[in-house]
């Protein structure tokens, strides 16, 4: 029996585009309902917190898949089903925090029998709904997970128990889990166990899924991000491109992927509202205003009566703010000097992974911030929308702390179109 390794292109993939790694997953319709236990292996069901989804997820992974064909049949390596995981994984952006996001998927006989994802923090993990999906297909299987399963006790039971319990044959891993409390402890229980794994399937595709989740199990600190408009002359701007307040949004879909966001006091005073996700059923994150003591106008009470989310401000002695922001839903902390150390500090405590620095409003709240950020290398995304707009100077530019003597380099630079505007994301 001879195999034969053929390469060809992803037809649900733009040939004139590169794959998206952040903004959300496309859907396509299925209006046929798929029954509790059925999975076709074609069309896989999907779980939820509350149950199933009835529709598949394109795949947004490499352009080219790769398959063997032995006696006219086609047989997917181990690469899809691993891209296949990362794709029902993103399922729950903006949900599963503190916890990574984990898809998992069973396989026999060349055929998809269960896929699961993990919803929500307390919640199940993928390879349960996985193999609940499953049912006694999965003896015998092989089980692909985005990430190495737990060997530990925590809110939920080891996922390792649950697959040596189905009796899977074989467990491919996308990346070894850098938590402390797990940390190839669950390779090598399922090793012990008899169960064969393979590990770093798709490595850096799995990473890039969990960036925030990796940066904070290996430094300690919630992964820090920057966000900021110009226009086409290179003017510092507060707008936002069209529709990117939308739901399906590029804003939208960025504030439903971080924990908190941090908002000038300036750049609210006027407004007095706070950004949202217009994204279904998002979470919204915690939004954290920095108020110096050159802007004590801040209307506390008109800003907590739209906020949904807890509201965190930043302050120092001489604002004065501390006075106001006694209310339902508003905490304040009073620091010394407002730095970035303590804010990310705060955040880590509070179970965050990740933060978006919202550059808006007068650059003077932020600018002492910024420079720290990248001085102590606290500052590991940038995000540029690039606007259709020309726009007149203002004293904003002169104040835009990322002029500096040291250059910097962008590493990972992914230039995206939206709409009209241009998104630029990449790592220092």
């Amino acid at each position: 029996m001879q195999f034969l390794k053929l390469s060809f292109p992803n037809p649900l993939t733009p040939s004139n585009s590169p794959p998206s790694a952040h903004f959300s997953t496309s859907i396509l319709p299925w209006h046929q309902p798929i029954k509790p236990g059925y999975n076709s292996g074609s069309v896989p069901s999907l779980y939820t917190s509350s149950g199933k989804f009835s529709r598949p997820l394109i795949s947004l992974g490499k352009r080219s898949c790769s398959v063997r064909v032995c006696c006219g049949m086609a047989e997917h390596d181990d690469s899809f089903y691993m891209r296949r995981c990362v794709e029902l994984a993103r399922t729950a952006i903006g949900c599963t925090s503190p916890n990574p996001l984990v898809g998992c998927v069973i396989v026999k006989d060349g055929k998809i029998v269960g896929e699961g994802f993990h919803p929500k923090a307390g919640q199940p993990h993928a390879e349960v709904f996985a193999l609940r999906d499953a049912g006694d297909l999965a003896e015998n299987a092989t089980a692909y997970v985005s990430l190495e399963p737990c060997n530990h006790f925590g809110r939920t039971p080891p996922c390792t128990e649950a697959l040596i319990k189905a009796k899977v044959r074989k467990v491919v891993v996308g990346m070894v889990d850098p938590n402390p409390l797990v940390a190839s402890k669950g390779i090598d229980r399922l090793r012990a166990a008899g169960i064969e794994v393979t590990v770093g399937v798709e490595e850096a595709l799995c990473k890039s899924l969990n960036e925030a989740f990796l940066h904070l199990m290996l430094t300690k600190k919630p992964l820090l991000a920057l966000r900021y408009s110009i226009s086409l002359n290179g003017q510092v701007s507060d707008h936002l491109g069209e529709g990117a307040t939308d739901s399906g949004g590029y804003y939208s879909k960025l504030l439903q992927e971080y924990d908190a966001v941090i908002l000038s006091s300036t750049s609210l005073s006027d407004k007095l509202s706070l950004p949202t996700s217009q994204e279904p059923g998002a979470n919204q994150p915690l939004r954290i205003v920095v108020a110096r003591s050159s802007n004590a106008t801040l209307d506390v009470p008109g800003l907590a009566a739209g906020v949904n989310s807890k509201l965190i401000i930043f302050t120092d002695k001489e604002s004065g703010v501390e006075s106001k922001g006694s209310l339902e839903g508003v905490e304040t902390v009073i620091l010394d000097k407002i730095n970035m150390d303590a804010i990310l500090d705060y955040c880590k405590r509070q179970g965050m992974c990740s933060v978006l620095l919202d550059f808006t409003g007068n650059a003077y709240d932020f600018e002492e911030l910024v420079k720290e950020s990248v001085e102590q290398n606290l500052l590991q995304k940038i995000l540029v929308e690039v606007l259709p707009l020309w726009c007149e100077r203002n004293d904003r530019n002169a104040r835009f702390p990322l002029n500096m003597a040291e250059v910097h380099k962008i590493k990972n630079l992914q230039p995206k179109m939206y709409n009209k505007s241009i998104i630029l994301e990449g790592h220092l």
